[in-house]
């Protein structure tokens, strides 16, 4: 099959985040709130693996189930076409870029879609906490386990790594949007969620389900724990996205890259 042309790529790019820009408030809140609640099943298939599996941090054969469930919360966010501020972080930025759009536009969809996907992880985190270990698959220790690996490092690497994590991400919108086949899309969510997953880098909407979890069973997880990793991990995903996809791409795009 014929390859998308790169700048068929951006064009295609910028007509999205247009169109998002353009959403009604309560339309871009309601899925961002919608994403925050899917996305937090990858964790929760995390907190699951660790519970039934002999396995654990650093076995090998656990870190790639472990990698692998955690891509499904994205599949179900990305697939299912709700809004996820970490792929904003390079869609909404091009319009900008390209001066069809302002960053008053580009404040308004990070800010509704931001606080859609945090309030819903919220609510799945406290739903999961709530009802899952009933069901015997997963134990409180399996949910504090989780949150203990993100917030257990220096600040300095959360920023760091959120880069990385929003890199990945920004790379993510731009290949499903260059990809033409839903398997191939599948794929390519799949590779990108799992590599931040088993690099255990920090992305602020997956990971404020993972810490949350740990907030709400863990007394090693503090609120300022909490919320260095949020605004950390928030900063890291939105530099990553913004410098390290958004702005190269347009630019060799648009100086004539084919």
């Amino acid at each position: 099959m014929e390859q998308m042309p790169s700048a068929a790529v951006l064009d295609s790019l910028i007509e999205s985040g247009l169109h998002e820009m353009e959403r009604e408030r309560s339309g871009l809140l309601l899925s961002g709130f919608s994403a925050g609640l899917d996305i937090g099943f990858g964790p929760l298939l995390m907190a699951v693996v660790l519970t039934l599996s002999a396995g654990t941090f650093g076995d090998l054969s656990t870190e790639i189930l472990l990698a692998s469930v955690y891509a499904v919360g994205f599949m179900f966010v990305i697939l299912g076409r709700s809004e996820l501020f970490t792929e904003h972080t390079t869609l909404a930025v091009i319009p900008v870029l390209d001066r069809q759009a302002s960053i008053g536009q580009l404040g308004r969809l990070w800010g509704l879609v931001y606080v859609g996907n945090i309030v819903g992880g919220a609510v799945f985190t406290f739903l999961a906490v709530l009802l899952m270990p009933g069901l015997g698959v997963v134990s409180p220790e399996a949910f504090g386990t989780i949150a203990h690996k993100l917030v257990s490092h220096d600040l300095s690497w959360l920023f760091v790594a959120g880069i990385f994590a929003g890199w990945l991400m920004g790379l993510m919108a731009w290949l499903i949007t260059a990809a033409q086949e839903t398997i191939s899309r599948i794929f390519i969510i799949w590779l990108v969620a799992a590599t931040i997953g088993i690099l255990h880098l920090p992305h602020a909407i997956a990971g404020n389900v993972e810490v949350l979890f740990g907030l709400f069973t863990s007394s090693a997880v503090s609120v300022s724990d909490y919320l260095a990793f949020q605004v950390l991990a928030t900063a890291g995903n939105a530099v990553g996205g913004t410098i390290f996809v958004a702005i190269l791409k347009y630019g060799h795009v648009v100086r004539g890259a084919k």
